[in-house]
């Protein structure tokens, strides 16, 4: 019983804590493609706005907010399961990515990345 209950406390402080909440990573596929990457990510919910997209090297970062933008004064919850904080992503590619270009859209709450090879990595 005190080794389940330890793990219950260890597996709860495990993930770090933001000022507006949990820190919430969202999933992620990634595809090698003939003009470079396509990287889909999970983001329901979540406003192009409130999105950094960052490259160094071989990584693409991203970070940003999803906010919950239905509830107003005076409401209060009954049921509560979506994470609405900050997430952050990190995905690292067996190469440098530094120079592509990054072409991204929404759809259906999946966010979109093509990172298009510079003329520079076409080889």
């Amino acid at each position: 019983m005190a080794k389940s209950i330890n793990r219950y406390f260890q597996f709860l402080g495990s993930s770090k804590d933001v000022r507006s909440g949990k820190l919430w990573y969202p999933a992620a596929d990634v595809y090698q493609t003939p003009t470079g990457w396509l990287v889909k990510v999970e983001l329901a919910g979540v406003s192009a706005e409130d999105i950094e997209i960052e490259i160094q090297g071989n990584v693409l970062y991203l970070a940003g907010t999803r906010r919950d933008r239905s509830c107003t004064a005076g409401v209060s919850y009954h049921q509560m399961e979506i994470t609405y904080s900050r997430f952050e992503k990190t995905l690292t590619f067996p190469a440098s990515i530094d120079g592509a270009t990054i072409e991204h859209n929404f759809d259906n709450g999946l966010l979109i990345i093509n990172l298009l090879k510079s003329e520079r990595t076409k080889a």
